[in-house]
């Protein structure tokens, strides 16, 4: 397959992501009265969006830190992860470019105040506390991307929705917390906006959004790598990841 047409698979799919997640938040907000169940479903459902569209494309990464975790696997090249990173962040600027004009076209209040960026005060703005929440979340969300990405596992066609579900949960949890980045593209895209309209202030936490996914997602490869490992040397290639919806067309063939 053209390259591009993956590297422009994840923008699309990353774009869609922000768009549909954050502009979900931004819209109705994210009170625990139903802005937390609603703006995690906006996020779970719009992973499954991506998943049954562009997925079979790229794999339907749409975060840096999948990305990582997915290369320590073996399942993509350095020049792709480069490339995926890319085209991620692109990605996100412009869905959050895209929402920040339309909300002033529109005259709609943004009920979140900062475009749906990420924050420290759920954890009284402690970065370490919100450091150590994001990499613990980001661990377990990345964790179960490779488990049901694994040839070892065959999740028929409900790979895609399993992951947004997954995502769904991460966020019912985080959103009081940091908003739920788990995401380095997602936090990055708002908060870059956010600043060239004038609100700096997301901008100058957003290393604990980019830094704490990444080490998590890290830590998440290599444990993964080591408990799907099965202790035997070999000098074969390591066998690709598979996207969100390949695991479909294998169990099809296994039934032939």
């Amino acid at each position: 397959m053209n390259p591009f047409k993956k590297y422009l698979a994840e923008l699309i799919g990353t774009f869609i992501l922000v768009f549909v997640g954050c502009g979900t938040a931004m819209l109705i907000g994210c009170d625990v009265t139903g802005g937390y169940l609603a703006t995690a479903a906006a996020f779970g459902l719009a992973i499954v969006m991506i998943a049954y569209s562009v997925g079979n494309i790229s794999g339907g990464h749409v975060n840096p830190a999948v990305s990582l975790g997915v290369l320590i696997n073996g399942g993509i090249s350095i020049t792709d992860f480069l490339a995926y990173l890319v085209a991620q962040c692109f990605g996100a600027i412009a869905a959050s470019a895209l929402l920040d004009l339309i909300f002033d076209m529109g005259s709609i209040t943004d009920t979140t105040h900062h475009m749906g960026t990420n924050g420290l005060g759920g954890v009284s703005d402690d970065p370490l506390t919100g450091f150590i929440v994001e990499a613990v979340l980001t661990f377990i969300f990345v964790m179960t991307i490779l488990g049901v990405t694994s040839k070892k596992q065959s999740h028929g066609s409900f790979g895609g929705l399993v992951i947004g579900l997954a995502l769904m949960g991460i966020h019912i949890i985080g959103i009081g917390l940091t908003g739920t980045s788990v995401n380095p593209a997602r936090s990055f895209g708002p908060a870059l906006v956010a600043a060239v309209g004038g609100d700096t202030e997301p901008l100058k936490v957003v290393w604990v959004f980019v830094l704490a996914p990444l080490v998590g997602a890290a830590i998440a490869g290599f444990c993964y790598k080591f408990l799907e490992s099965d202790g035997k040397s070999s000098a074969s290639k390591p066998k690709k990841e598979k996207s969100l919806d390949e695991d479909e067309a294998d169990s099809e063939e296994a039934e032939e």
